[in-house]
């Protein structure tokens, strides 16, 4: 068996060798003001939707909302560090924001791969955010998976 730390990949790293349909793995985190206020800061996205109660509340969300990509940054950690896991290259992400994620949700990001092509060490991958019984965002990534042969 390959031992990972040789090639400076986590143990929970999955190379395209042991990739197969179906596979899942998530993350869930809890979205709170300090969250929303850090990216707002980092992505310099201020749109008082996110930050501001009074004028949230005359919005058609009738109060704040967590930004629609700190949501799907979610995905990117469980592809980051799970499925694939470090060495990962994203080539293409779409997104459906179906409904909004409020300050103090629970998210939790859910991916399952999809389709694989091994020849091309390209991985599709069907991605969800939830929060309770909720989807508030799915998608698809197609990604460039680690591999364990080193050329």
């Amino acid at each position: 068996m390959l031992d990972m730390r040789e090639h400076n990949l986590p143990v929970g790293t999955i190379c395209i060798e042991e990739i197969e349909i179906g596979m899942t793995r998530s993350v869930a985190k809890t979205i709170g003001d300090r969250e929303i206020s850090l990216f707002a800061e980092l992505s310099t996205d201020h749109n008082p939707v996110h930050l501001d109660d009074d004028y949230a509340r005359d919005t058609i969300f009738e109060g704040r909302i967590a930004h629609g990509m700190l949501t799907a940054a979610l995905i990117s950690a469980v592809i980051g560090e799970q499925l694939p896991g470090h060495g990962t290259v994203y080539l293409k992400q779409s997104l459906r924001f179906r409904a909004p994620v409020r300050p103090g949700d629970r998210v939790e990001a859910i991916v399952t791969v999809r389709e694989i092509d091994h020849s091309r060490r390209r991985v599709t991958l069907d991605c969800a955010c939830r929060v309770g019984d909720t989807v508030v965002l799915d998608g698809e990534a197609l990604v460039l998976a680690p591999s364990r042969k080193f050329d």
